[in-house]
């Protein structure tokens, strides 16, 4: 190769090389870097439209899909930047689908350090940090009891889905409760439907109008104070 020839070679790595620095910069700013946001800014309508294709796509065992809308819902509810809603989405899906493996109550809990990252950097970007391990805990208690829930009688469902956000917005649950039962009644028909042997899209549609009902009361209660809604 001769001299001239290798300065095009040489000019190319070097862009190259300056395109991986700029990069890496860009991951670790946003991976890593220091932002903070209101939780209780979000759009109710497009977390419930969200929310609901999130529905879709776990029950029907659609993983790529189902990293997508995460990495969707937590750029839009809970303000993450682009990369770092990567590594959390894949936080959230992991400990989604080692649930939805278990049989048993030893194998739910190995989907807390997931659960605990989930939060952890929802927790991080907040402008109200909150307890995350609490958090955790309570979003893999109200799984259990969902999927268990025949043990447990129908007030305790609600509760726990209230109990998990009012962690997250510092407020009491009862404030959350609408929100927790909405939530609630969604999943109910859905099991229900899904016993009968199919979820039709009628089915769906009410799921995703309950939904919406319950992002809406949760915005409600959370911005009450500035609102002045309640």
């Amino acid at each position: 190769m001769t001299p001239a020839s290798r300065k095009p070679r040489r000019l190319f790595l070097m862009c190259l090389a300056g395109l991986l620095v700029v990069l890496s910069g860009w991951i670790a700013i946003d991976l890593f870097g220091r932002r903070t946001r209101s939780l209780r800014d979000f759009n109710s309508s497009e977390v419930a439209r969200l929310d609901t294709a999130m529905w879709r796509s776990y029950y029907a065992k659609q993983r790529l899909p189902l990293f997508f809308l995460l990495t969707d819902l937590l750029r839009k509810e809970y303000h993450l930047p682009w990369w770092r809603s990567q590594w959390v989405a894949y936080q959230a899906a992991k400990a989604a689908f080692v649930f939805k493996a278990g049989r048993s109550r030893n194998d739910y809990e190995k989907a807390l350090p997931y659960l605990r990252g989930f939060y952890g950097a929802i927790s991080g970007v907040s402008d109200a940090p909150f307890d995350v391990d609490r958090a955790a805990k309570l979003e893999l208690e109200w799984w259990i009891v969902h999927r268990e829930r025949e043990r447990h009688s129908t007030e305790y469902l609600p509760k726990l889905l209230a109990e998990t956000a009012a962690v997250m917005y510092h407020l009491p649950y009862e404030a959350l409760l609408e929100h927790g039962k909405l939530r609630a009644e969604a999943m109910r028909i859905r099991d229900v439907q899904a016993a009968t042997g199919k979820v039709t899209e009628q089915d769906w549609t009410q799921i995703g109008s309950l939904l919406d009902k319950s992002w809406l009361s949760l915005w409600q209660a959370v911005n009450a104070k500035q609102t002045g809604a309640r």
